[in-house]
């Protein structure tokens, strides 16, 4: 009997393990309309057929595989899922600067990695299947990012920068808390002086497995010590920086309000300047010419700006400024046709809302259909991930939102996804009638 016993087990076990290795039914997702993101146009007649993690096929002459499971979305467009290029999912904001300071001292890390897992599945639920992660403490986001990659919790897919890297005393520094009661910086979280130290930056941000660097030429807005717009590392130390990330196969991402620090590091061969607000139209022109992306962060600004009087007034006096001169700024880098990748900075303001940016850049000149390329193929673009995402192409990682109605014609559609799909697996979808 014992002998039977066993051999039942492991029949029931294999054949477990069988059902569980079997791969998923394709997926047919139709709509409407699908958005082409390489080439502006709205397509009728939606339909993306997806097996396991890719797209197979893409239009409504695709062959639909047997099995398949179809989900029609009816008056809705399909889309790529969307990118965000400037995130730090592990922390939010509130609307009282000193509780989030003194959060920001008494959480562990580990406490903190936890809300920011959270953090992540609002991310994701929102339809936004991709980000760059561009700055936390602790290692958090790149342990957060390792997590999903295992598939131990849901979130986007995460290219992550460590610590940024800035000056002594600048915006990639430590607020000024006395210095007997806080540890004094270092190059492996960031903050170096000299070329020399800021390659040994760097260096430390990779080897700690960095996707991409982030560092600060200029001032910061919620910084309490440093104006916004001041040059805070010398040419030499950008080159530095710039220069030792690219020898590594990273891109740099410059957090950069300042026009002058701008100019410098676009000298130095920077891949994209964060938020912007102070360029100046030959800055932008440059950036152009240079095909340097513009991640512009406008709803990181309005949310600051509206709520600028909650802060410190050092920090209030910028907000106010930032926010306002943001928006001229981005008028003229769309007449002047800079390359641009949505990005929100969300964590400043509440995670699973990005895709307010989309109604505000529209709102500041860009046409819809180039709203929606600055959050897909243009992401992908700014990324180095163009042949993995932000198209609804077959080959590509099935990363797919379907919207309701027409976004071209309502871009607040974008705010409200009847479907999010990552790799393959639906994280949200519409209820079964």
């Amino acid at each position: 009997m014992k002998n039977i016993a066993g051999f039942v087990a492991l029949t029931l076990a294999a054949a477990t393990a069988t059902a569980a290795d079997a791969p998923a039914a394709p997926i047919v997702l139709k709509a409407a309309h699908l958005f082409d993101s390489l080439s502006g146009k709205l397509v009728d007649h939606g339909v993306v057929v997806v097996v396991g993690k890719k797209i197979q096929a893409v239009g409504a002459d695709a062959k639909i595989p047997d099995g398949a499971r179809t989900i029609d979305l009816g008056d809705a467009t399909l889309v790529p899922g969307f990118i965000d290029a400037h995130v730090h999912l592990s922390g939010e904001a509130s609307k009282n600067y000193y509780d989030d300071f003194y959060n920001g001292v008494m959480r562990f890390p580990v406490e903190q990695a936890l809300y920011g897992a959270h953090y992540a599945k609002a991310t994701l639920e929102a339809g936004i299947t991709t980000v760059r992660d561009l700055g936390s403490t602790d290692y958090i986001a790149l342990g957060m990012r390792n997590a999903i990659n295992a598939g131990m919790i849901p979130g986007p897919r995460m290219l992550v920068s460590n610590y940024a890297v800035g000056s002594t005393g600048g915006h990639a520094d430590q607020d000024p808390a006395p210095p007997l009661k806080i540890a004094v910086a270092t190059p492996m979280q960031g903050v170096c002086n000299g070329p020399d130290q800021c390659r040994e930056a760097v260096r430390y941000q990779i080897k700690y497995g960095a996707n991409v660097i982030k560092f600060m030429p200029s001032g910061g807005v919620l910084s309490l010590a440093d104006p916004v717009d001041n040059v805070q590392l010398t040419q030499e130390e950008m080159n530095a920086i710039v220069g030792e990330a690219h020898a590594w196969g990273r891109k740099v991402a410059a957090h950069c309000h300042g026009d002058r620090a701008a100019k410098m590091a676009i000298a130095a061969g920077v891949d994209s300047i964060e938020h912007g607000s102070f360029l100046q139209p030959d800055t932008l022109q440059e950036m152009k010419k240079k095909h340097v992306y513009l991640v512009p962060t406008l709803f990181a600004g309005s949310w600051t700006g509206q709520y600028a009087d909650t802060f410190p007034p050092s920090i209030a006096a910028k907000a106010k400024a930032a926010s306002i001169a943001s928006q001229q700024m981005f008028k003229n880098a769309v007449k002047i046709a800079v390359p641009v990748a949505m990005g929100t900075d969300a964590g400043v303001e509440p995670h699973g809302l990005n895709a307010k940016e989309f109604s505000l850049m529209a709102g500041y000149g860009m046409a819809p259909e180039q709203v929606l390329i600055a959050g897909t193929a243009n992401g992908a673009d700014l990324l180095g991930l163009t042949d993995q995402i932000g198209s609804l192409t077959a080959g590509k990682s099935a990363d797919i939102v379907a919207l309701p109605g027409n976004p071209l014609t309502n871009l607040s559609a974008t705010e409200h996804p009847l479907l999010v799909m990552k790799e393959g697996t639906l994280y949200v979808q519409p209820a079964a009638h």
